[in-house]
């Protein structure tokens, strides 16, 4: 039976080579309104290409709006934008550089026209994520999604556009769900984070599906989870589960994968299954749990789960899933499995030692941080 044309159908775009053409897509065929939320937009060959197909787009009349956040984009030329803005783009920088809230970011990824088609994931607008993810270029997933979530997904970029600069905890704290909060969709949910350090809609959901689960297959970019998202992977073994992770033999922050490292052993000796992918640097971010998947721009990380602005889709989908389920095999080719006794034989004294302050610096450190921010802000 063919689907309805207003039921939620969603598509795996691996990699850039397979995300960025239909974006682009997309942008020149809407006719009319564009969405863009991303954290990085550059100054490079991929960058033009969007700012320049955002500014036909506007010259066309079609109301064209971008959000970019301050640290993400910080070192876009001056000028960037004027031939956009001249051609009637709207341009927002989410939460100017300001010390006292230099930590909030938007971390958001998605790409949403004519609120009938949208794209979300993990990439930024930026060269290093073009190519194949084994070749060249980083290993990054993306998911095109059509149907009514669509119109979510709108909203949602609305609602945050329109504060691309409150001070902070007023956008954080606001009851508005849009912001923070999870909205049921057709085959899941949509997942919104925000800055807090309890009731982050991707948390709960995520340990409450762990809690039950028998199978666990997770890519993760920055993984160092909280305390009780680890224990519940490790009750997940405990009762006879299985729990694989993909995890970055190479990454573009070095302090992460040192932090990462430092939860390796207990993971391994309680029977977690740890593969690192090789060929390229590990952006992608992919969650299976049973029969759901988790996708968008959210890291299994305390800034991602107690301080960025965040995205994910919960999906329930049948047939999703399973292709779910055939990229995670694909990219376990490309991968090292990690042993419990080679990797406590191999490793030197000072990679221990990096390993532990890394995991204090971003685990402990940073959320402190963040929670000092937010108490500044409150008394300001």
């Amino acid at each position: 039976m063919p689907q309805k044309s207003n039921s939620d159908q969603y598509k795996w775009l691996n990699s850039g080579n397979e995300i960025f053409p239909p974006m682009l897509a997309a942008i020149h065929g809407a006719k009319k309104s564009i969405r863009l939320e991303v954290y990085i937009f550059a100054d490079d060959l991929i960058g033009h290409q969007f700012r320049d197909a955002l500014a036909s787009a506007a010259l066309r009349g079609i109301r064209v709006s971008v959000m970019v956040d301050a640290h993400g984009s910080s070192f876009l030329p001056y000028g960037f934008w004027d031939a956009f803005k001249a051609a009637g783009g709207h341009i927002r920088v989410f939460n100017p550089l300001w010390l006292r809230r230099l930590g909030f970011r938007d971390h958001r990824k998605m790409l949403v026209c004519d609120e009938s088609v949208a794209y979300i994931g993990g990439f930024n607008i930026a060269k290093e994520y073009s190519g194949d993810g084994i070749t060249s270029g980083w290993c990054e997933l993306g998911l095109e999604v059509k149907g009514l979530l669509v119109n979510r997904l709108a909203d949602a970029f609305d609602d945050i556009f329109k504060n691309a600069d409150a001070e902070h905890p007023k956008l954080g704290n606001r009851a508005h769900p849009k912001t923070r909060g999870e909205i049921f969709t057709e085959h899941g949910s949509l997942l919104l984070g925000g800055p807090g350090l309890v009731g982050n809609p991707f948390k709960l959901a995520l340990t409450q599906d762990l809690a039950i689960a028998q199978k666990v297959n997770i890519v993760c970019a920055y993984f160092f989870p909280t305390a009780k998202i680890r224990r519940e992977l490790l009750r997940v073994v405990k009762r006879g589960g299985k729990v694989r992770l993909i995890l970055a033999a190479k990454s573009d922050v070095a302090l992460s994968r040192f932090a990462t490292q430092s939860l390796y052993g207990r993971l391994l000796k309680a029977g977690v299954e740890i593969y690192e992918y090789q060929p390229q640097i590990l952006h992608a971010k992919l969650i299976i749990i049973d029969d759901l998947v988790y996708a968008g721009s959210s890291n299994l990380d305390p800034r991602s789960l107690l301080i960025n602005y965040e995205l994910m889709l919960k999906i329930g989908d049948a047939a999703t899933v399973l292709d779910a389920e055939h990229l995670f095999e694909q990219k376990l080719l490309h991968c090292k499995r990690i042993f419990l006794h080679e990797w406590k034989t191999n490793r030197s004294f000072w990679e221990r030692i990096t390993a532990r302050l890394a995991h204090f610096l971003l685990v402990r450190l940073d959320p402190l941080v963040a929670r000092w921010q937010l108490e500044k802000n409150r008394n300001y």
